[in-house]
């Protein structure tokens, strides 16, 4: 039976290119956003869930370390996807026919350098990919939109300039989950995500963080948020390299429990190979 993967956006969109590379037999399920992604997960509409949760440029995406928790899935894997931008449009056009382009607000100001150097205009839409499907069903003419190539192969549009963004660094890192967790060892280099909350003592977090300091454990990621509306209760979203399992990595956790009122394992999965 194929798999079913639940993404934000229309067909297309960069959050799709990840599905792709992550699960290329399996059927994508566009949503429209990151809270319909995961309640197609819990109703069946889908079997696994592709988010993004960070950008090179932008940093963190939005909402994504509050919803993770709350969404009772499990983080199986990774994916990293270039942002790589292309210029598409109705087929039969050049590239000094286009004068105006549609993209989501977050992509145009990555592609201002092309733009302003061609004379071509922008307004936002509020998803890239389908900016692209739009233009291809009106038939518009002199209008083009800012996404990935994989639209410009689904909309059946011409690709006028490629790999136009001003940085080349520009990359998306994308978590997919499931129902059902997967903490085998299906790599040598395995990631450890969770989440936990310091007790409200003097330098809590400075001895959670000692633990892993001492045996020896690489902290990849560690990012404060809030909840409940309390400034007491901060919460930390962190990545660290290991497995739980690891004898180091164990000593670590349980040297958390001293300084935590909570901890939750949120996955257990293989690095991928976009973080070398």
């Amino acid at each position: 039976m194929t798999q079913r993967i639940a993404f934000q956006g229309a067909l297309g969109a960069y959050s799709h290119e990840a599905c792709l590379k992550a699960r290329p037999d399996a059927e994508p399920v566009p949503c429209l956003g990151f809270e319909d992604v995961l309640a197609a997960v819990r109703n069946g509409k889908a079997d696994l869930a592709m988010l993004p949760v960070e950008n090179t440029t932008y940093g963190r995406v939005a909402d994504i370390h509050r919803l993770l928790p709350e969404s009772g899935l499990h983080i199986i894997d990774e994916e990293f996807v270039r942002v790589r931008i292309s210029l598409m449009a109705n087929r039969g056009q050049s590239l000094d026919q286009i004068q105006h382009v549609r993209a989501h607000m977050v992509l145009i100001p990555q592609a201002r350098a092309f733009l302003d150097a061609n004379g071509i205009t922008s307004e936002t839409a509020v998803d890239s990919a389908g900016a692209a499907a739009e233009i291809s069903k009106s038939g518009e003419t002199g209008v083009g939109a800012l996404a990935s190539s994989v639209a410009a192969d689904i909309y059946d549009m011409d690709i006028l300039a490629q790999d136009i963004e001003d940085q080349g660094h520009n990359t998306t890192r994308f978590l997919l989950m499931s129902p059902k967790p997967d903490s085998s060892r299906r790599a040598e280099k395995m990631l450890t995500t969770f989440v936990f909350e310091v007790r409200n003592i003097p330098a809590a977090l400075y001895k959670v963080m000692g633990g892993f300091a001492t045996n020896g454990i690489n902290m990849t990621k560690l990012e404060s948020y809030m909840v409940g509306g309390a400034f007491t209760a901060t919460r930390f979203y962190a990545d660290i390299e290991g497995h739980p399992e690891d004898p180091a990595v164990a000593r670590a956790l349980e040297e958390m429990g001293y300084f935590t009122n909570m901890m939750e394992v949120l996955g257990v999965y293989p690095a991928a190979q976009g973080r070398n």
